[in-house]
């Protein structure tokens, strides 16, 4: 069962919210449940569905957070000036470092990597400040999902995430990471087909990430070596 399907299953769109598919699954949960469709076979397995689909979306859509607010005004994220920055390109190899990093230096951490040369340039439109939370809580977790080798796991989250943020450039580059990670693993699986897949998908989701280029390219020139 893959992503896609259990959003199906409970009758949802895709990105649906935390929120949104625990409520969608107790309802259909209490219309299959089997004390309600006791000689039910059908409703049962509907039932056993339904549960495995929220079990795995909730390993993926972390539960969203909510901001403290005068009760008289409505909330206004702040807005910060926008400041000219270099881009900034992240190895295989730092991402994967996090893994052992305390998780309060993680965030200070995620903006010290590879500088190139490249012009500086204006940082992506302000985001709010709950989908800043839900950025790095994610993070966390994907980071959790690669050090287990969970790797269906981390990139279904980075996929969700993407899909929350499309317009995130570090987000796609963490997804561009995972592709990247997983299609080394299945090398060393020996499933050359299906590394090729991942290893594309890479390139494909950031494509002027020099140094994930450089990497995939020597991914692919072991693949010729080796097979």
């Amino acid at each position: 069962m893959d992503l896609g399907d259990c959003y199906r299953l409970l009758g949802l769109r895709s990105g649906a919210s935390f929120a949104e598919i625990k409520t969608s699954y107790r309802r259909l949960a209490q219309q299959y449940h089997p004390d309600i469709n006791p000689d039910d076979k059908k409703a049962k397995d509907k039932f056993i569905a339904l549960t495995e689909a929220y079990r795995l979306l909730l390993t993926v859509v972390p539960p969203e957070e909510t901001v403290e607010q005068p009760s008289s005004q409505p909330f206004t994220p702040r807005r910060e000036e926008p400041k000219a920055t270099p881009k900034t390109t992240v190895t295989t190899e730092t991402f994967v470092s996090r893994c052992e990093e305390p998780k309060a230096n993680r965030q200070e951490t995620a903006a010290k990597t590879t500088v190139t040369t490249e012009k500086p340039q204006s940082p992506p439109a302000n985001i709010g400040e709950i989908e800043q939370r839900l950025k790095w809580k994610t993070y966390e977790q994907l980071q959790r999902f690669l050090k287990a080798k969970r790797f269906p796991q981390a990139i279904a989250l980075a996929e969700a995430l993407a899909e929350r943020l499309p317009k995130d450039a570090e987000v796609r580059q963490w997804l561009a990471i995972a592709y990247q990670i997983w299609g080394r693993a299945l090398i060393n699986d020996n499933q050359v087909l299906k590394a090729r897949i991942y290893l594309k998908k890479a390139l494909k989701t950031d494509p002027h990430n020099k140094a994930l280029w450089n990497e995939v390219q020597r991914d692919f020139q072991k693949i010729e070596e080796a097979f």
